[in-house]
Parts: structure tokens; sequence; C-alpha cells
């Protein structure tokens, strides 16, 4: 019989996520379209695989195993699965058609609403996934500078002159490789020591889980004025969540561009590139940035509704609260058990569980706290991104969880081999390098 969400006697039966995954191997490179997804994101062997189904705050795996399920499809889930107000809206539009030979009014609506809700989105341009909004934001900045060079901290998708940042870029040019380099979040000097005259963009994630400090998104303002250079908020997380007009909103900092995408469409494919008019207006003539699908109906029907559902039932208010009970929930339980060494972090709509290295490899403490999790019946990836269909009984169970669980982890610790608890090959890192890799050489006037 398949595992509920309760506090079940053995870990979920995966057998036919397993005899999937064997298929998609033959088929699929990396067997996954989505690294976040992947299996080697979850304990192997103890892990499901694939979901088949989802309502509200919970899902289903392909063997029938329910969860609550806090990653959400890695974002895109801001009111949750099979939302009827946003559902209803693309069925009516499904009805009538999904792409035109002329363009939508639904183009110009969303739109509109688009700028109201977001600072300085003066003009806005669509598109399918956040690496082609955040790409088109560069190249804008390089028309509009006359300059090469970017800067970037935080994780902005796959093409050329992100990925070339990374141990992932074969394939790229040595060329475009010189163009890019990063800076430490919340380090105002690494920036300072990187600037000159060749840079055309700063583009950063406004915040992740460490809040912002000493003015940094303030200085980050004022320096890109004063040197003519374009910032760039890559608010695929931040959007529609901290805030309806995103981090732009919270912190009362506006970028120059803006791009958005997961929480605007509620799982349909949709982002969105934003910004001043003076900028935007180049994609008229000078820079090329148009795509079929750009005006797909079903994916602007849905953004509509789920920003209108947004601010009618104040939507980031209610991740906030939630998010920040079981924040603090977490880190009350690890302090009663004398857990110094992990604590939960992050503003409450999406907070991550980190741990310190002292207390053994922080991959297979997650691992193992992650397994644990699977047997009361949740589906965590190491973060919680909360919608709005997680209920009060949601986060009182999940706190519940996590009172049965972490003494587990504590007495690995204590234990001195965290690996001999695990029932399954541990999560693996995405890149190899996620800190204070490719800074730019001091430049010196």
């Amino acid at each position: 019989m398949p595992n509920g969400v309760g506090f079940n006697a053995d870990y979920p039966t995966i057998t036919r996520s397993q005899q999937l995954w064997e298929r998609a191997q033959r088929r699929i490179p990396c067997g996954t379209q989505t690294l976040a997804k992947g299996p080697t994101q979850y304990v192997q062997g103890v892990a499901p695989i694939y979901l088949q189904r989802g309502k509200g705050s919970h899902v289903w795996d392909v063997d029938g195993n329910e969860y609550i399920d806090y990653t959400m499809a890695v974002g895109p889930l801001v009111l949750g699965y099979c939302y009827e107000r946003v559902d209803a809206a693309i069925r009516h539009q499904l009805e009538e058609g999904i792409t035109f030979s002329l363009m939508h009014p639904l183009e110009v609506e969303v739109a509109e609403l688009i700028a109201r809700f977001v600072p300085n989105a003066e003009a806005v341009r669509y598109s399918k996934t956040g690496a082609d909004v955040t790409s088109a934001a560069i190249r804008l900045a390089r028309a509009y500078t006359g300059r090469d060079v970017v800067l970037c901290c935080g994780y902005h998708g796959w093409h050329d002159w992100y990925i070339a940042v990374t141990d992932r870029a074969r394939g790229v040019p040595e060329s475009v490789r010189q163009l890019t380099y990063t800076f430490q979040y919340n380090d105002f000097d690494s920036v300072l020591e990187a600037l000159d005259e060749d840079v055309a963009a700063i583009i950063l994630e406004p915040v992740t889980f460490e809040p912002p400090r000493e003015e940094f998104l303030h200085r980050l303002r004022q320096v890109c004025t004063e040197r003519g250079i374009v910032l760039i908020f890559d608010e695929m997380w931040t959007g529609f969540r901290l805030a309806l007009g995103g981090a732009q909103e919270r912190f009362g900092v506006q970028a120059d561009l803006a791009t958005f995408s997961k929480a605007i469409a509620n799982g349909m494919p949709l982002s969105v590139l934003t910004g001043r008019w003076d900028i935007m207006r180049l994609l008229e003539e000078d820079v090329f940035f148009f795509t079929t699908f750009g005006g797909e109906t079903l994916s602007l029907a849905a953004a509509r509704e789920t920003m209108l559902e947004l601010e009618e039932k104040r939507v980031p208010e209610y991740l906030e609260r939630q998010g920040s009970r079981l924040r603090d929930g977490y880190n009350a339980i690890a302090q009663e058990l004398g857990m110094t060494y992990t604590r939960c972090i992050g503003y409450g709509c999406r907070t991550t569980v980190v741990f310190d290295p002292t207390a053994g490899n922080p991959l297979e403490l997650k691992s193992l706290l992650q397994q644990e999790l699977l047997r009361c019946g949740i589906l965590w990836s190491g973060f919680h991104n909360l919608s709005y269909s997680h209920t009060d009984a949601d986060i009182d169970y999940t706190l519940e969880a996590y009172r049965r669980v972490l003494p587990i982890v504590k007495q690995a610790v204590d234990s001195g081999d965290v690996r001999r608890f695990l029932r399954g090959k541990p999560v693996e890192p995405v890149f190899r390098r996620i800190g204070n890799f490719n800074i730019r050489p001091r430049v010196r006037s």
C-alpha cells in the first residue's frame, strides 16, 4: 500500500519510478529536462523520481505515494497545483485558441497589469524561459552602453554569457568567457574592484536567502547611475513573492531592467523582461528579440488571473507569515536539541535549511534530513518554497515531522559517520564551484 502524509513505518516504494528512470536514461541525456528535478538532487534509491499529479500543496508520485511538496515545481507554483481560478482561465482560453496569426488582446492586458505592479516597468516583453529574458537584458545593456563586460551574482540560466563562469562551460568560446565575471553578494568592495569603463551591466538576484546588508542594493544602484552601467535585477524567485512588485518594491530600489518568470503564471511557461523605456525601445529596431510563442495565450491568461489572485488574496503577506512560522519553528526545535550547527534562513516566502561543515559533510546531512522527511510524506529538496495552498495544518504537520527526524540527524552527527545512516546515494551539487569563482582581477587605474 502506498505511503501517505503521515509517520509511515517505512520509506516509500518507488518501483514504477525506477522503471521509468531506466527507460529515460536510454533516450534523454542526463535523464531529465530540469537538473533541479533530477535524481541527483534527491537520495537515490529512496526518493521518488516521477510525479503523477498534484493538488494544492500535495503531490502523488507514479507509485501512488502522497507528499506535502515544498519544492513546488522549483518555483512556479505560487498559488498551488490545479488552482481553480487559473486553470479555469486556461480552459476558457483553450476553447478560443492557443496561438494566432496576429497578436492577441491578452498581450496588451497583461503588459498593463505588470506595469501596475512592478516598479519601473515602463515597457514589457514576453518569452518562455528565464534564460531567454536574462540574455535579452544583457544584450540590451550592451547595446545601450556600447560596452561588453558583465558582472553577475547568482544563477541566471544556461546561455553562453552566464554559463561561461561555471564549470559546465564546455562549448562556450574563450572570447565569450572573458566577458563575464562574478562578484560576491553583500561585498561591495568586490564590485568596485571589478569596475572599469568596459562594464555594461551588473546583474544579480537581488536576494536569495541572505538579506542585503549595509545598503548593498542601494549602493549598487548609486554606482551604476554614476558610471552609466545598466543595473539588472533577476527576479525569477523574488518576483510576486517578496511583494507584488518583487524585490524592487520590497527594498525600495529600482533597477534599470528586471526579469521575471516562475510565480507570474502559476506553472505556465512565461517569462517577462521589464524596464526603462529608453533602454527597452532598442527592441524596436536595434536589438532583435522576438519569438513565435511570446504571445501564446494560455500562459498569458494564466498570468492575468495569477496576478489578480495574488493581489486580491494578499498572497505575498500570506507566504511571509506561513514561511516565518516554518523557519522559526525549525530553529526552535534545533535549539532545543542542541543542534547549533543547523538553522533555517531566508525570507518567509522561500527559506532554506543549512548545515555547518563542522558537523560533517553538508550534502550528506541535507540528504539524511531529506530521506527521513520522505518517510513522513514530505517532498523537500533543501528549501521551503511556500505557496498559497500550504495550510496551517501543513505547517503544523511539517514542524512535527522535524521534531521527529532532527534527532536522527543529531544521532548521525554524534556518531561521526553520517553516511552510514543513508540508504542511498546522497545529493550531488549542481555546480562544483559555487562561491568566489571567476572574480575579475582587480582593475587598476
